[in-house]
C-alpha cells in the first residue's frame, strides 16, 4: 500500500506542484485547500503524514494540528509556513508538529523531510493492527472495520484491545487487565471488563454470540486469536 500524504494548501499553484511530486516519489495524495475540511478529511483519508500549510482559511494550521492532538490522532505534521522565525517555529512545535519548513524551500529538502517523517512513522512498533479484514489505528482510537464502518474506540476500549492483540493466542486474566488498564488506585468489578468485551465483540466478531476472536476462560480472563476458532462456551 501506498504512504497517504494529506496535503492542506490553499496556494493551488504550490499545491499542484507538491502534489506532482510527492506522487512521483512514489505517495498517494490527498489536497486540501482550508482548515475545516483538513479536520474532516483527516479522520476519513487516515494518512500517514499531513502537510499542513499555516495559514489556512477558516481554520489555520495551527488551530488543525491542535484540535486533531487533543482527539488522539498521532500522524505526523510536516508544517509549512511562510513565517520562519524562530519563536513561529516553536509554536508549531508546541501545539504538536514534527517538522516545520518555512517558505520559500527547497524541493529536495520537502521531499526528503517527509521521507524522513514517514520512515520514522513506519518504524513505531504495533500501531496499526489487521485482522479478519478489520484495520485498527492505535494512534488513533479508530477501527476500520470489515464492512466499511469507521469506529472511533474509547480509552478503555483500546487499551484492553491493545493488551489482548499484544498477547494474541494468550489467555489474560481479569486481574492482570485491571492492573494494566485501570491501574492500582481504581478498584472496578470484573463485570466492568465483561462489558467492554462485549462491545468489542459487537465490532469486530461476524456472531457476537458465537465468538471466534475475542473468547471467554471461564474462571480466568479472555484470549484473542486473529484467524477464527471454533466456537467456546462464553
Amino acid at each position: 500500500m501506498k504512504p497517504r500524504v494529506m496535503l492542506v494548501e490553499d496556494e493551488p499553484a504550490l499545491a499542484a506542484a507538491l502534489q506532482d511530486n510527492l506522487e512521483d516519489e512514489g505517495y498517494a495524495v490527498e489536497v486540501v485547500h482550508d482548515g475545516q475540511a483538513a479536520l474532516e478529511r483527516w479522520r476519513t483519508f487516515n494518512p500517514d503524514l499531513v502537510v499542513l500549510d499555516v495559514m489556512l482559511p477558516h481554520l489555520d494550521g495551527l488551530q488543525v494540528c491542535r484540535k486533531m492532538r487533543a482527539l488522539g490522532f498521532s500522524t505526523p505534521v510536516l508544517f509549512l509556513s511562510a513565517k520562519g522565525a524562530p519563536e513561529e517555529r516553536v509554536e508549531g512545535l508546541r501545539v504538536g508538529g514534527d517538522d516545520y519548513l518555512a517558505k520559500p524551500f527547497h524541493l529536495p529538502e520537502f521531499l526528503l523531510r517527509v521521507r524522513n517523517l514517514l520512515r520514522r512513522r513506519a518504524e513505531t512498533p504495533a500501531q496499526v493492527y489487521a485482522f479478519a479484514g478489520h484495520r485498527i489505528d492505535f494512534r488513533a482510537w479508530t477501527a476500520y472495520l470489515k464492512d466499511g464502518r469507521k469506529e472511533f474506540l474509547g480509552e478503555r476500549e483500546m487499551a484492553i484491545l491493545r493488551l489482548l492483540v499484544e498477547r494474541a493466542g494468550e489467555v489474560v486474566s481479569r486481574d492482570e487487565i485491571l492492573d494494566r488498564v485501570w491501574g492500582q488506585e481504581v478498584f472496578p468489578s470484573s463485570r466492568t471488563i465483561d462489558n467492554f468485551v462485549v462491545r468489542l465483540r459487537r465490532l469486530f466478531e461476524p456472531d457476537p454470540q458465537n465468538p471466534v476472536h475475542f473468547h471467554t476462560v471461564w474462571g480466568v480472563g479472555y484470549r484473542f486469536t486473529p484467524e477464527p476458532e471454533p466456537k467456546e462456551p462464553t
